[in-house]
């Protein structure tokens, strides 16, 4: 049998998972993940009234104030994804710039009750090149839109994927990540050309 390299070294992929304050990054990170995910949640304190707006998301107790890290490794296609999830305060954005270095591509989570939390991370990922798509993650009681109506809404490139999914969920989330890396994989040769 002959060696191949893919089979002692899998590819290893960086990916970020961005989006607004609630969204769901945390949560999406931890259903994805193959091990015991690695999180900087704090509880909210009153040191964010006044700066952080819980409109939308009153039940929320916690934030990242770093970031979450995860893995799943796609076996088949010998491919090891890294998760790096992405604080979604504006006074941790800072930290995109160090966590988005050697990113092959991202997913903005958005909530459609509060979809202008998202317009942050999609002018970022435009900015800088990194190809992306938009993940709605339906929340429980929210108004269902059409992708055409959330690209509508955020003003998206056609060629930006947009597609629904339940963070909560790992086969969600797996669905979610594998839709990525078919979108990655598509735009290789029109970058390349």
């Amino acid at each position: 049998m002959a060696y191949k390299e893919s089979d002692v070294f899998p590819t290893q992929v960086k990916i970020l998972i961005a989006g607004g304050f609630g969204v769901g990054k945390t949560t999406f990170v931890g259903a994805a993940s193959e091990i015991e995910p690695l999180n900087t949640e704090e509880l909210i304190t009153a040191a964010s009234i006044g700066v952080d707006s819980l409109s939308g998301i009153e039940n929320k107790s916690t934030t990242t104030v770093a970031l979450d890290f995860g893995r799943i490794t796609i076996e088949q296609h010998g491919i090891v994804l890294y998760l790096f999830g992405t604080p979604g305060q504006e006074r941790f954005w800072f930290m995109w710039d160090e966590l988005s270095a050697g990113a092959l591509g991202a997913i903005v989570l958005a909530d459609t009750r509060r979809l202008q939390a998202c317009f942050e991370a999609v002018d970022f990922f435009e900015h800088r090149g990194i190809d992306f798509l938009v993940a709605v993650n339906e929340f429980d009681g929210a108004f269902h839109y059409e992708p055409d109506e959330v690209r509508a809404a955020l003003e998206l490139d056609p060629r930006v994927p947009i597609v629904m999914c339940d963070a909560r969920d790992t086969r969600s989330a797996t669905t979610t990540l594998r839709s990525l890396i078919r979108h990655l994989l598509a735009a290789v040769p029109a970058q390349s050309a």
